[in-house]
C-alpha cells in the first residue's frame, strides 16, 4: 500500500469517528434562556396614543359686496349696489348668487313727453341672478419689486330675474371679470356684465341690453 492510499484511509477513518459527535452537537437543544432563531430578540414597548389630525380651512365659500354703474337701455346710467354669495367648486370653477338694486330716472323723456314714462320720476330696478364662472387666466399681479398677489381672470354667465317698472322679466347675464387676492381671506374684484331681458315700456316689447360695471370686495371662509 502506498503512502497516498494510507493517508486517504486515515482521513476517511477519522471522519467516520467524528460523525456521531458532530451530529449530536448540531441537534442539541438550545441553552437555557437563549431565544429561538426565528423569535424577535427586542420587543419595543411603545405606548400607542390617539393623534388628532389638524383641520385646515377649505375657504370654499365667499361673501362680498359690489358697487358700480348700471346702464339701463334707453334710460341712462345709475349707481348700483348689492351683495354676492359664492361657492368655489374647484380651483377653476365657481358658482355664485347676486342680489342688487339701482334707481332709474326718466328725466330725459320728461323733457319731451308730458308726465314722462314712469309714474314717478325715478323707478327702482332690482335683480337676482345665479351664475357660474370659470377661471381662464390664473396669474399674479405685481406691485413693486417685492410684492405679488395671486389673480384670476374669469368668464361668467347665468340666469335670473329683473324687476323694473312693475314688470318682472327673466334675465340672462354674461361677462368677464378679474379677482385679486390680497390675503387668504380678502379679495378685490372687478366685473363687467351684460343683462339681457325683455321690456315693454315704450309701446313695443323688445329685448334690452343693460351693461353693468362693478367693483367689489370678497371674504372667503
Amino acid at each position: 500500500m502506498t503512502l497516498t492510499s494510507k493517508s486517504s484511509f486515515a482521513v476517511a477513518a477519522l471522519a467516520m469517528a467524528l460523525a456521531p459527535a458532530l451530529q449530536a452537537q448540531t441537534t442539541a437543544p438550545p441553552a437555557a434562556g437563549a431565544a429561538p432563531a426565528n423569535e424577535q430578540v427586542v420587543v419595543p414597548q411603545v405606548e400607542r396614543r390617539d393623534v388628532r389630525l389638524p383641520k385646515f380651512p377649505s375657504r370654499d365659500w365667499e361673501v362680498g359686496a359690489l358697487v358700480g354703474t348700471y346702464a339701463t337701455q334707453n334710460f341712462g346710467s345709475s349707481i348700483v349696489a348689492g351683495v354676492r354669495l359664492g361657492y368655489h367648486i374647484t380651483e377653476d370653477v365657481f358658482v355664485e348668487a347676486a342680489l342688487a338694486q339701482t334707481s332709474v330716472s326718466d328725466e330725459s323723456f320728461r323733457q319731451i313727453l308730458p308726465g314722462g314714462v314712469f309714474a314717478d320720476e325715478k323707478e327702482s330696478l332690482g335683480y337676482f341672478s345665479l351664475s357660474a364662472g370659470y377661471n381662464v387666466l390664473p396669474g399674479e399681479v405685481f406691485l413693486g419689486r417685492n410684492r405679488a398677489y395671486p389673480s384670476q381672470i374669469f368668464l361668467v354667465g347665468g340666469v335670473g330675474s329683473t324687476r323694473f317698472a312693475n314688470q318682472r322679466s327673466q334675465t340672462f347675464n354674461f361677462g368677464l371679470g378679474t379677482r385679486v387676492y390680497l390675503s387668504d381671506r380678502v379679495s378685490l374684484r372687478v366685473d363687467m356684465r351684460n343683462h339681457v331681458y325683455p321690456l315693454d315700456l315704450l309701446g313695443r316689447r323688445q329685448n334690452t341690453q343693460n351693461l353693468e360695471l362693478t367693483a367689489g370686495v370678497g371674504f372667503t371662509f
